[in-house]
């Protein structure tokens, strides 16, 4: 199968857009070539990256896969630019959240905010964002609350090999001890207050 002028770009735009190996496999059925259309669009890539100081990426073969990276002169730039993206550091609330989660886990959003006092709906959303925390299924209760857990890049920033290895510390409730915790007549509900992650 012959390719068109487009082919080649398109596989530059899908690879790029992935920024993993994706395999020949895939990649045909996406570009809708066979193997010599999709080696052909290759060649056309590798011959636009061939000048080492006008580009600064090349098209690798990772076993049955093509790859975007970039090359070996642009490495310095590269490694700043990820330095500069480098995530913020969490903010108190968060690791609040964090500890809770990491503690009591799996625990839903409205126990996290029990213990709190705070809507953390937010900071919630935000470290699942990050990863930090991640869906554990679904309470057997009304409503079907979402439970969460720590996730490997959780333990992985706190250089931690497996969960139990957190310092002991009181932070872990049980739902028992956390309805004794609330002074009669408190329902319970959290503060409608936001905070920021």
């Amino acid at each position: 199968m012959s390719i068109n002028k487009e082919t080649p770009a398109a596989l530059e735009a899908v690879l790029f857009a992935c920024g993993s190996p994706v395999t020949f496999d895939r990649l045909c059925e996406i570009l809708e070539v066979d193997p010599d259309g999709l080696r052909e669009a290759a060649a056309v890539l590798k011959e636009k990256y061939s000048d080492d100081r006008t580009s600064g990426i090349t098209l690798i073969t990772v076993e049955d896969a093509y790859q975007l990276c970039t090359k070996a002169f642009v490495a310095d730039y590269v490694k700043k630019g990820l330095e500069m993206r480098k995530t913020p550091p969490l903010s108190r609330a968060a690791l609040e959240v964090l500890a809770i989660v990491a503690y009591n886990q799996p625990v839903t959003r409205s126990f996290i905010e029990m213990v709190r006092g705070v809507d953390s709906s937010s900071i919630v959303s935000s470290l699942v964002e990050k990863g930090l925390i991640a869906e554990r299924g679904t309470l057997d209760a009304p409503g079907r609350p979402i439970l969460f857990g720590t996730t490997d890049a959780f333990l992985r920033c706190f250089g931690l090999e497996r969960i139990e290895d957190l310092p002991k510390t009181d932070l872990a409730l049980t739902s028992e001890q956390l309805s004794l915790e609330l002074s009669p007549g408190e329902s319970g509900e959290p503060d409608p207050g936001g905070e920021a992650v």
